[in-house]
């Protein structure tokens, strides 16, 4: 009936549409049937109760702690080891069926929602701490086991593992987003404080990133496949093992709070603190509206101030000298007297406030949801972009409290919203995106410690420019040549 009809612009789109929807619902079709086919594999490796098809259990897995809705998989499974691993993505990749990683899901960016359903594979269950080798300053560890859990175990040892994100998250996941933290200022990220991954790649082949149980504190040999899977996200490989660096306990600790008149104030501070050579531990910044809700949550009564959250790590003697000349730069800055936490107890309670930040923010507005985004700049760039960004949230009616590792130039917008509100998650998604690209124009990236994920896969295509990304996209088909490895994450199919 419609075939003598001359086609326009109009029905061309929608033939097109309909196209796409018959194409989608076919992909789906033949990925069910596929996943028919492979269960009683899947049951054979990891036997019956590692293999579920429940509702609960799918969209648990299809959801981690950002905005972006619950993507379930078809399938989870729960491997008990490397080789189950193994197993179990051969058969994925003999019958084409993408694979999602899973670790705690306190992820930030939509890493793993399945938007291709798929194949989940919780990693939970492989949680051994393998090798702990405390003459070298090095563990090893499974996927399951948390940055808690470990130092925990490392307690009577002397050692921990410093890199804190404040979600007590898996380390291989910790590693698969290149997290970062409180402690980055002094101890650096997961990128400088993993020595070797064991990764399990899509067609199932087990690779280890710096050669098989090698440690070494440094090395030149070959290319650095280790970086090449931190920050990857799952899109390149599970990471089923991961060997970290580890540090002494500091024999004191000490930590302080100081107000100041003005974001540049304790920009510029904390600028000088690092100039002056202070092996400064954490320094967080907290804007004033972060400040008031911290106090109103936590019980405190700090100055609703631009505020910086300070610690200090050392001997005693060498503490000493890195509190006066700390003081001594917060007060040419007009900074408030210090208030000191000396002992555990009253440290603990004050970095809980600080790590309770996302909890007083989203109780400023109850029955809201909470969101977190990220940027890093260079540290001169940090007072004018909080400046903007906060003139940016008044003008458009949002509440985002700022929080930042000061000490790296990264900060959050903990933006509180209500998800029932188009209006308001619309003006929000446009808030991120002006954040990020303003975070570009001062030559800084749109994630500091977040990752990418599903949010800002166009952002990061504006970050590294288009040969960079043809790079990415040739690693990516190297790898993983049927793109069945975490799809849609980090890169756009279709989008170079």
């Amino acid at each position: 009936m419609l075939s003598g009809l001359v086609p326009t612009r109009g029905t061309q789109s929608l033939w097109r549409f309909l196209r796409q929807c018959h194409n989608v619902s076919s992909e789906k079709t033949t990925r069910r049937s596929a996943v028919d086919r492979v269960l009683s594999a899947f049951r054979t490796i990891c036997d019956e109760e590692g293999v579920s098809l429940g509702e609960a259990i799918r969209e648990q897995h299809g959801k981690d702690e950002s905005v972006h809705r619950c993507c379930p998989p078809d399938v989870v499974v729960f491997p008990r080891c490397v080789e189950e691993v193994s197993a179990l993505a051969k058969v994925c990749y003999d019958h084409n069926l993408p694979i999602i990683p899973f670790g705690t899901g306190t992820g930030l960016e939509g890493g793993v929602g399945a938007v291709k359903g798929g194949v989940c594979f919780s990693l939970r269950n492989m949680d051994q701490i393998i090798d702990l080798h405390p003459e070298d300053f090095d563990v090893t560890v499974e996927p399951g086991v948390t940055r808690k859990a470990l130092n925990a175990y490392l307690r009577e040892t002397g050692l921990w593992f410093p890199v804190d994100p404040g979600a007590d998250a898996s380390l291989c996941g910790m590693a698969a987003t290149s997290a970062s933290g409180t402690n980055a200022v002094r101890y650096g990220t997961m990128r400088e404080n993993v020595m070797n991954l064991e990764v399990v790649l899509a067609d199932g082949t087990i690779i280890h990133t710096a050669g098989k149980g090698r440690r070494p504190r440094k090395t030149s040999a070959g290319y650095n496949l280790t970086n090449l899977f931190v920050g990857s996200e799952g899109t390149l490989g599970i990471i089923t093992k991961t060997t970290l660096r580890l540090y002494g306990i500091p024999e004191a600790m000490v930590s302080a709070v100081c107000s100041f008149p003005s974001v540049q104030a304790a920009v510029d501070s904390t600028v000088q603190i690092l100039q002056a050579g202070v092996p400064i531990a954490r320094i967080e910044f907290l804007d004033d509206v972060m400040i008031d809700a911290c106090n109103r949550f936590s019980s405190l009564s700090y100055p609703v101030t631009p505020t910086l959250f300070l610690e200090f790590h050392g001997s005693e003697r060498s503490l000493e000298e890195q509190v006066n000349t700390t003081e001594e730069i917060t007060q040419s800055n007009e900074g408030s007297d210090f208030q000191w936490a000396r002992d555990a107890e009253t440290r603990n309670r004050l970095w809980k406030a600080r790590h309770d930040a996302w909890y007083a923010a989203q109780a400023l507005r109850p029955g809201c949801k909470a969101y977190s985004t990220d940027v890093c700049v260079p540290l001169s760039r940090l007072p004018q972009i909080i400046v903007e960004t906060k003139e940016d949230l008044i003008e458009n009616r949002l509440t985002g409290p700022i929080a930042g590792h000061v000490g790296d130039g990264n900060f959050h917008c903990l933006m509180v919203v209500d998800p029932n509100d188009p209006d308001e998650l619309h003006r929000v998604h446009l808030f991120t995106e002006r954040l990020a690209r303003r975070a570009l124009a001062m030559d800084g990236t749109c994630t500091g410690e977040h990752g990418i994920g599903l949010g800002k896969r166009r952002l990061l295509c504006e970050e590294m420019g288009p040969l960079a990304m043809q790079v990415m996209q040739s690693l990516k088909d190297a790898l993983d040549p049927k793109k069945l490895m975490n799809p849609e994450k980090i890169l756009q199919q279709g989008e170079l």
